[in-house]
């Protein structure tokens, strides 16, 4: 299958909106599972985003930026694991794999354009000491411009322009590679789950961890929807009990005071 001059414009103008949400971290629609399933769309095949990128959400589930630091780019890894997918027809956990690469290059981008971008600060300082709001917005407007055009232009290439090597790329690697790509990519997305895991896996959290576990690997469903309808109910009752703990604590501590106002 072959990318189209407008699907590519569409593609681009896609990736200048989600990244411009990843650069601000506003909505989150700039997660791969997000960024996948509108790629899948605009090229026609919804079916093939939303499996792509649930793999590739599972891979980039534990990475999110902290601070100053930077991880693979999420938004050119959903968009290229399904443009690679489509047209190559290469496997969704292969093409997930086949995509890290474009992701990295975007990582770096972005790292550069940190550092550039520190040629700004001292406008800014100067901007603040004197209360100049508008130049400090002009500041960033300017820089969230240039980020949003850098997405356009690097998917706009690697997705339309780049489409016949790309496939011609993967039509001569071996088959051995490939399969070594799919495994990896079936991989992936175990490791980016337990890095995820590390940080939110807690002693009170190992129950539900557990009633997932049985859900998941010991009922036939036919697909997700109930596991996650579960989940729901779980965090439904989680709330609710923390709710009520906590309004019944205000209420002691009314009765309390109560009582030494009576004293």
């Amino acid at each position: 299958m072959e990318i189209t001059l407008m699907q590519g414009i569409g593609l681009a103008i896609m990736a200048i909106i989600v990244g411009v949400d990843f650069w601000l971290e506003g909505l989150f629609i700039f997660r791969p599972i997000i960024v996948s399933t509108l790629t899948g769309l605009i090229l026609g095949d919804v079916q093939l985003g939303l499996l792509t990128g649930g793999i590739t959400e599972l891979a980039f589930a534990g990475l999110t930026p902290a601070g100053g630091t930077q991880p693979p780019n999420p938004v050119l890894a959903g968009v290229m694991s399904t443009v690679i997918a489509y047209t190559t027809k290469t496997e969704a956990s292969g093409a997930m794999a086949l995509a890290l690469p474009f992701s990295f290059l975007m990582q770096y981008i972005i790292l550069f354009c940190y550092s550039t971008f520190s040629f700004f600060m001292k406008g800014a300082d100067k901007a603040a000491e004197e209360a100049d709001t508008a130049k400090i917005v002009k500041i960033n407007m300017t820089c969230t411009a240039i980020i949003a055009l850098l997405y356009g232009l690097v998917v706009f290439l690697c997705a339309y322009v780049a489409q016949d090597a790309m496939k011609t790329f993967v039509e001569i690697l071996p088959a051995w590679l490939t399969h070594g790509f799919e495994v990896a990519g079936g991989i992936l997305p175990a490791v980016g789950f337990a890095m995820l895991l590390k940080v939110m896996l807690k002693g009170e959290f190992v129950p539900y961890l557990l009633i997932g576990f049985v859900i998941a690997c010991f009922l036939d469903f036919s697909n997700l929807l109930p596991i996650a309808v579960v989940g729901v109910a779980l965090a439904l009752f989680v709330y609710n009990i923390e709710k009520s703990t906590k309004a019944n604590a205000s209420v002691q501590n009314t009765v309390e005071e109560g009582e030494e106002d009576g004293i």
